[in-house]
This record gives C-alpha cells, structure tokens and sequence, in this order.
C-alpha cells in the first residue's frame, strides 16, 4: 500500500500543471510515438508481425542494415513500406500540425473553443482544394497545386473573418467566433457548388472522399511538404511562446507587457493558414483533432506554451495515427474516413467543453 501511494505521488509530481517534469513526459511520449508508429504499421487487414516491422524499418538505416537478418517476405516489406509506414508517418504529421494550428488559433481568439473548423479555416481550404481537383484551376502551379490552393484558401478565409471581427482596432471575440461560423457556412456552400458543377463522376467521388478525410493513398512523396511546413512553423511559435502566453491575458496587457500585438497576431494569422493548408491537402478535413487535443495537453502541463506546444504535437499526432488504425480496422477491408470518426467522438468532447466553460 506504501509504494502504490508512493508511484502515485511520483505520477503525480511529473504531470503536475503548475511544474511538470518536462524532461519525464516528453521521454514517455516519444517513447508512445515510436511503439504506436510500429504497431499502427502492423494492423490492418493484413496483419504483419510487429517484431517483422520493426526489423524492416532498422534495415533501412544503412549502420543497421548489415546486422538484420533478413526473415521477412517481399510482400510484408511491400506492405510496410509501399503502404502502411508512409500511412502512419503521415498520420503522425497531420495530428501533430492539426493539434498545433488549434494551440495557435486558440491563443489568437483567446478562447479553448477555437479550432481551425470553427473558425472557417478549413472550410476555406477545402472550397479552394475542390476547386482545384475538380476544375484543375491551380493545375499551373504542378505537384504543389493541391497545398497552394488549400493553402490560399485557408488564408483568403482567416483574413476575411478576422477583419470582420475586429472593431475600433481590436478584437471582438464573440464576433471572431460567430464571423467565423457564418464564413464556413458561405465557404461550405461554395464547396456544394463546386461538387455539383463537377463535369464527371469519378472526380466528384475522389472530392467527396477526400473531404471526408483519410489518409489512404498515402505516398513518402506526401510527407515534405507538411514535415517542412509544421517544422518551421513549430520553431516561429516557440520562438514567440511567450508573446502567446501574453496573448491570453488580452491585448491591452500583452501591449503594456511590450509586446507587440497586431505583429503577434498577423503571425499567427499566418501559421495558421500555413499549417492548415499543408495539412488539408494531404488528409483533406479532419476535424475536432485542433480543439481536443490542445484541452488534453493544457489539463496535463498546464497553459504555458513553452510546454504546451511540444507535447501538443506529440500527443495529436498519436491520437490520429490510433484514429485512422480503427478507421481501416472497424469494418475491414473497407475503410471509414478518419475525418467521420474524429467527428464522432469529437462532438460530445466539443458539448462537454462548452459546458464545463460555461459553467466556470
């Protein structure tokens, strides 16, 4: 009874809000990550043993390679490698950069409610992304087409909702919120309108499928783009983390503090567009991802986004590599969209943080 009450007191030491161990929790996490990337790689319709995935992966790191005994058929290696690790990588990418963007947007808005879908962000991307797989419109811009039109879209979006909300030079965040609603609204219909102009069958069926959200059809071609983008914006929000603990306090203090508001808010503005254009081109909308996972990590390390910030990603990316193993998984060897499952658990979290704010 003794040394239960003892770990206990050390679990709690480390997941402490006020002073977390840091060093503890991102150690367990990355350690969560690693063992969720093998193992998401081996379920599936065709299972592969895990200790098979992982001798796989280590033979292709060249110190590695030698001492790996070769155990393993050409069509386990075409699995993991042609479909299941590029799946799970990306998976990993899209949770980590959804669950980022929601942090970013949530201390721009000042409100735990945010997230790029509530907001009109992603509504913006996919109307724009449509438009390109359907009419080809962005086709000049080549491999890129589909990142770049999301991207435009999700910043033409952002831009628009956020200079209705502000009134006198500031802010209104009760009119960000219901600005945000109304403009996802128009950028929905816009998408209807686009889906239903669509010249043939087999283009309105990629578009709908895609809007839904999955990552099948994965390829190592997809990661680049988001990997580079969620990287570099990851290290501008670190850099600014505590222009962004600011930010929560309200412009006023964050403007008597020395910082500077409307540089810190166009940035984010920006990372925000940025991170949710290179993922919904890659994964098409997943939704609820950006506004759970940030609640999860605040209630974990507390608020300071110096902390925040990492173990955001690390959690939002394990969360979607899980989400899409029960989305091939639930009714194999079809698959359901990982954008309908997210949606399903992420209502009720949505209603239970509405009301849990509305009654502090």
């Amino acid at each position: 009874m003794k040394s239960r009450k003892i770990n206990i007191g050390r679990i709690k030491n480390v997941f402490n809000r006020n002073e977390p161990n840091m060093f503890v929790i991102m150690v367990i996490l990355c350690a969560v990550a690693v063992v969720s990337l093998i193992f998401a790689v081996g379920l599936g319709p065709v299972k592969v043993k895990f200790d098979v995935v992982a001798k796989i992966a280590l033979s292709r790191i060249p110190f590695l390679s030698d001492y790996i005994v070769h155990t393993w058929t050409q069509l386990d290696e075409n699995i993991v490698l042609g479909l299941r690790f590029p799946r799970v990588l990306l998976g990993m990418i899209v949770g980590a950069s959804l669950a980022v963007t929601g942090t970013a947007m949530q201390a721009l808005v000042r409100n735990h409610l945010a997230d790029p879908f509530i907001l009109g962000v992603s509504s913006g991307a996919a109307a724009a992304a449509t438009l390109n797989m359907i009419f080809g419109v962005f086709a000049f811009m080549g491999r890129y087409s589909l990142s770049i039109s999301a991207f435009l879209g999700a910043a033409v979006t952002i831009i628009i909702v956020y200079a209705i909300s502000r009134v006198k030079g500031r802010i209104n965040i009760t009119q960000l919120l219901l600005s945000g609603v109304a403009v996802s609204m128009i950028m929905d219909a816009v998408t209807r309108i686009i889906t239903l102009s669509a010249p043939n069958a087999l283009g309105l069926h990629n578009a709908e499928f895609w809007m839904s959200g999955s990552l099948a059809g994965a390829r190592w071609s997809y990661l680049g783009l988001p990997l580079i983008t969620i990287i570099i914006c990851m290290v501008i929000l670190l850099i600014n983390y505590r222009g962004l603990n600011a930010l929560t306090l309200g412009d006023e203090t964050a403007g008597t503090l020395g910082f500077n508001v409307r540089r810190m808010q166009k940035m984010l503005v920006l990372v925000s567009s940025l991170m949710t254009g290179a993922t919904i081109a890659v994964s098409g909308t997943i939704g609820f991802v950006g506004l759970m996972v940030p609640h999860i990590t605040r209630l974990l390390v507390g608020s300071d986004h110096k902390r925040v910030l990492p173990v955001c990603a690390l959690l939002g990316g394990i969360m979607v590599v899980w989400v899409d193993v029960a989305a091939r998984m639930l009714i194999a060897p079809e698959e359901i969209p990982v954008g309908v499952l997210t949606a399903f658990f992420g209502g009720p979290f949505f209603i239970w943080l509405m009301k849990r704010n509305a009654g502090e």
